[in-house]
C-alpha cells in the first residue's frame, strides 16, 4: 500500500492540490490593471465620460483636497488619491480632478498625474484632452489663469490647442486661445487707460502703447504660447476683425506676430512668399470694396460708413504690427527685464 502511494506521486495523471497564492493573484491583477491604465490614449474626448454620481463624490472631497493643492504636495496628493474614491474612472484620473489642480496652479501635482508613473497610481494618469463636466478642457482653465508653466506642461503631455468648449451652460466653440485673448481685454489696466471711443487714429497707437507695457507681458506671453499651437490662426484673427473686435485683434496680432509672419506663409509666384499679414490685409481690402459697393443703399449707408472706418483703422493696426512687430516684441522683452 505504501509503495502504491509513492508510485501515484510520480504519475502525471494524478491531480495534486496546490496551495493558492492570493497575494500573487492580487499582484497579477494589479499589474494587468496598470498595463491597461498606462495604455489609455490621450485622445480628444468631447463628452465627459464620468457619471454624475462621481461628480457629487468629488464635490464632497474637494474641501479636503484644496489644502493639498495649495501646498502643491505630491506626497499628500498620492496618499489622498489612494485612500479616497471619486477621482478616478475606468483606469484614468478624471478631467475634473486635473482641472481642479490647474485652478490652484498645483504644477507638481498636475505633473505627477499627467505622467502616471508614480507606483502608487498603479498606471492611472489624467488625459489632458478629456473634457470636464463643465464643458471645457484643462487647457481652457490654464489659459484663463494665464499659467504659462501649466500650459507648457499640458502641451508636453499632448494637450491640443484646438479643443473647443461644448455644452448648454457655457459659451460654446471657444478655443483656449479665445479665453486668453478675451480675458486679456478685460484686464483693468486696459479698461482704465483706453480711450472710451474707437473712431480715431490715436486709438490704434494707444492700444499698441498699452500692450507694450510690462504689466501686459504675462498676458501676451500666454496668448503667444497658445497661438503657436492653434490651427488656422489667420482665420481666428480675421474672425475678430470682421466681428469688429479691435482690441482683441490687436492683442492677437501683437502676441502672435512671429507665427503670423512665419508660420502661416505659403508660396506664390515662384519664390515670393505670402505671410499671414498679407492674407489679413487682402481680406480687409476685399471687405472695403464690398462695403463701398453696398454704400449706395441709403438705409444702410451710415452703418456701412462706420464699418468702413473700422476696417481702415484695423488695416493701420495690421500694417504697424507687420512692419514693426519684431521691434515691438524685442522692446517688450527688454523693457520687462529692466522692470524686474
Amino acid at each position: 500500500m505504501e509503495v502504491k502511494s509513492r508510485a501515484s506521486l510520480k504519475d502525471p495523471s494524478v491531480n495534486i492540490p496546490v496551495k493558492f497564492d492570493f497575494n500573487k493573484f492580487q499582484e497579477d491583477i494589479f499589474q494587468e490593471y496598470a498595463l491597461i491604465a498606462r495604455s489609455m490614449p490621450n485622445d480628444i474626448i468631447t463628452q465627459d465620460p464620468t457619471p454624475k454620481s462621481l461628480h457629487a463624490v468629488f464635490y464632497e472631497l474637494s474641501p479636503q483636497l484644496w489644502p493639498i493643492l495649495e501646498k502643491d504636495s505630491v506626497r499628500c496628493l498620492l496618499n489622498f488619491l489612494v485612500s479616497k474614491r471619486g477621482m478616478t474612472w475606468k483606469h484614468t484620473i478624471t478631467s475634473q480632478t486635473l482641472t481642479y489642480m490647474i485652478s490652484y496652479d498645483a504644477l507638481r501635482c498636475a505633473k505627477v498625474i499627467l505622467e502616471g508613473k508614480a507606483p502608487r497610481l498603479n498606471g492611472h494618469h489624467a488625459n489632458p484632452n478629456c473634457i470636464n463636466p463643465y464643458g471645457y478642457f484643462p487647457l481652457h482653465e490654464a489659459a484663463e489663469r494665464f499659467s504659462v508653466d501649466m500650459i507648457k506642461l499640458l502641451f508636453r503631455h499632448g494637450a491640443s490647442a484646438s479643443v473647443r468648449t461644448v455644452g448648454d451652460n457655457i459659451i460654446e466653440n471657444l478655443l483656449p486661445l479665445h479665453v486668453a485673448v478675451e480675458n486679456t481685454c478685460l484686464h483693468k489696466y486696459l479698461e482704465d487707460n483706453l480711450f472710451p471711443y474707437q473712431n480715431h487714429w490715436d486709438y490704434i497707437y494707444k492700444i499698441i502703447h498699452l500692450l507694450c507695457m510690462p504689466e501686459m507681458k504675462i498676458f501676451l506671453d500666454t496668448v503667444r504660447l497658445l497661438a503657436e499651437r492653434t490651427d488656422n490662426l489667420v482665420d481666428e484673427i480675421w474672425n475678430y476683425v470682421k466681428d469688429g473686435k479691435l482690441v482683441q485683434s490687436a492683442v492677437l496680432l501683437l502676441s502672435a506676430q512671429a507665427q503670423i509672419r512665419g508660420g502661416c506663409s505659403s508660396k506664390r509666384n515662384g519664390n515670393n512668399k505670402r505671410d499671414g499679414f498679407d492674407i489679413i490685409m487682402c481680406h480687409i481690402v476685399r471687405h472695403l470694396v464690398t462695403l463701398r459697393s453696398e454704400n449706395k443703399n441709403t438705409n444702410t449707408r451710415k452703418l456701412r460708413e462706420e464699418e468702413r472706418i473700422f476696417m481702415e483703422f484695423t488695416g493701420l493696426l495690421v500694417d504697424i504690427v507687420s512692419q514693426a512687430g519684431e521691434a515691438l516684441s524685442a522692446y517688450i522683452q527688454a523693457h520687462s527685464k529692466c522692470s524686474c
